[in-house]
């Protein structure tokens, strides 16, 4: 069964990025959920002059790898002074304003 709306394949298209979405950590943006409501939110639009074939299966999406560091050792760097830096003399003498800026 093909694809006669073009509101019935952007639903169809939001299949992807759901199937990306279910692997992602909680209170990442939905992108799939954005498709799917400005599909059906929109106006009626008129069906395509011909049926669109069917899309794609939606592959198997891997698990997500460890964070990084997450079975690592953190180590510490001691025996560091930390000291504040002078800033320096500002290179040009500033000169007061006076009479010739103010006539």
């Amino acid at each position: 069964m093909g694809y006669r709306n073009p509101q019935e394949l952007v639903v169809g298209l939001a299949q992807l990025p759901l199937a990306i979405e279910a692997n992602l950590p909680e209170g990442v943006p939905k992108l799939s959920q954005l498709l799917i409501d400005a599909s059906t939110k929109g106006p009626a639009l008129p069906d395509f002059p011909m049926e669109i074939p069917d899309l794609p299966a939606v592959p198997e999406m891997p698990g997500l790898p460890a964070p990084p560091g997450a079975d690592l050792r953190r180590t510490l760097i001691t025996g560091v002074e930390v000291r504040p830096t002078p800033s320096p003399e500002p290179s040009i003498p500033r000169k007061p304003l006076g009479k010739e800026i103010m006539s």
